[in-house]
C-alpha cells in the first residue's frame, strides 16, 4: 500500500493498531498462573483524527491444565476460578476469537500490525504472550513485544500513574467498585489512551508539520 492510499489511522501509529487489552489472573507469574479473565478493546479514529472506543470483546477463561492458583490472588480480584457461573471458555479458544476478532478490526483500519496497550503493560503483555505461546496460536496479529503503557502515557500527560486517578484527572468517571474487572479496566484504560492520543492533537501535537524543503544549492 502507497503512502497515498494510507488511511489516517495507519498513518497516526506508522501502520501499528493499538488493542487495548486488560487480564485477571491468578498470581504473577505469567508462565505458571492461571489467565483467568481478559477483555480487549478496540478503537476508531473518525475523519479528524479523533480516536474513540469502537468495541469490546471479553471472555472469562478455565485455568489451563496445571496452572498455579494464588489464594491471595484470587481474593484480591473475587474470582471463583471453578465457578459454573463463570461461563469460561477454554483458553485456547478465547485467544483465537481474540485473534480473529482483532485481525477483523486491524484490517479495516488499513492497519498492518497490532500493539498491545495496556495499564503496566508488561504483565497484560506477557500473559498474553504466554497464553498464545501455550496454546501454540502461529497466526498472531500481535507485535511480539512493541506495547504501549498508559501508566507512562498518563504520568507524562495527567501527573498520575495510578489508572483511578489518571482516569479521574482526565475526567473519566471511574467506580472503583467495579475495578479489578477486566472488562471494566479495559474500557477506562481504552478511554483514557483516546483521551492523551486526542488531547496531544488538539494541543497541535499532531498532526507533524512537514519538514521545510532544503535550500537549493546557490549556483555557481
Amino acid at each position: 500500500m502507497s503512502d497515498t492510499e494510507q488511511t489516517l489511522f495507519s498513518k497516526r501509529f506508522r501502520g501499528f493498531f493499538p488493542v487495548v487489552i486488560d487480564v485477571e489472573t491468578a498470581g504473577f507469574n505469567k508462565d505458571t498462573d492461571a489467565l483467568l479473565e481478559i477483555a480487549v478493546s478496540m478503537l476508531k479514529m473518525d475523519d479528524n483524527g479523533v480516536l474513540s472506543l469502537d468495541q469490546t470483546v471479553h471472555f472469562h477463561v478455565e485455568p489451563f491444565e496445571g496452572a498455579n492458583i494464588e489464594q491471595s490472588a484470587i481474593e484480591f480480584n473475587g474470582i471463583d476460578p471453578f465457578s459454573p457461573l463463570r461461563g469460561a471458555v477454554a483458553e485456547d479458544e478465547v485467544i483465537k476469537e481474540i485473534c480473529k476478532a482483532v485481525r477483523k478490526a486491524q484490517k479495516a483500519a488499513g492497519c498492518q500490525r497490532s500493539v498491545v496497550v495496556a495499564h503496566n503493560a508488561a504483565f497484560d503483555h506477557g500473559f498474553l504472550n504466554a497464553a498464545i505461546e501455550r496454546n501454540n496460536i502461529k497466526r498472531t496479529p500481535f507485535h511480539p513485544f512493541v506495547s504501549f503503557d498508559t501508566t507512562s502515557l498518563a504520568g507524562l500527560a495527567l501527573g498520575q500513574t495510578v489508572l483511578a486517578k489518571a482516569c479521574r484527572t482526565a475526567g473519566i468517571e471511574f467506580d472503583n467498585s467495579q475495578a479489578h474487572s477486566a472488562l471494566y479496566d479495559t474500557e477506562r484504560t481504552a478511554e483514557l489512551f483516546c483521551y492523551i492520543v486526542n488531547k496531544w492533537q488538539a494541543l497541535g501535537g499532531w498532526p507533524l508539520p512537514e519538514p521545510e524543503p532544503a535550500e537549493q544549492a546557490e549556483a555557481e
